[in-house]
């Protein structure tokens, strides 16, 4: 039995567009796979309808995100706090041999977003 009580066909159809939409940002070179994979298993679980305002709070979400990332790497105050909040450096080889410290790439799945943002729907959406 479907935990949110919609039909085969709503199921499917969301997974489909939630495959679909995704997939396009995949092959642009936008989000790794994992997050195409979780978007279709997200759509076949909640369904069709409540797929767009996941992915609307869900874009929200890694928006407000990126600000404070972008805020926090300008901060002047406490600045190695705010380099513990960013992320590490790693030693990277350079040509001559040596190790010269290199900013890390701060990557965070965008289904990370998309499960708090479902979470949040499961809490507050469903109760109307």
């Amino acid at each position: 039995m479907q935990p949110f009580d919609i039909g085969w066909t709503t199921a499917f159809t969301g997974a489909a567009v939630g495959f679909g939409g995704l997939l396009l940002l995949y092959a642009v070179g936008f989000m790794g796979a994992g997050d195409v994979k979780f978007a279709a298993a997200l759509g076949l679980w909640v369904g069709l309808s409540a797929l767009l305002p996941i992915w609307i709070v869900g874009s929200i979400l890694a928006g407000v995100h990126s600000t404070l990332f972008l805020a926090l790497q300008r901060w002047p105050v406490f600045p190695r706090l705010s380099l513990m909040l960013l992320g590490r450096t790693r030693a990277a080889a350079s040509d001559n041999g040596s190790a010269a410290p290199r900013r890390r790439r701060l990557v965070v799945p965008y289904a990370a977003y998309l499960a708090l943002a479902t979470a949040a729907w499961m809490v507050w959406g469903r109760q109307s």
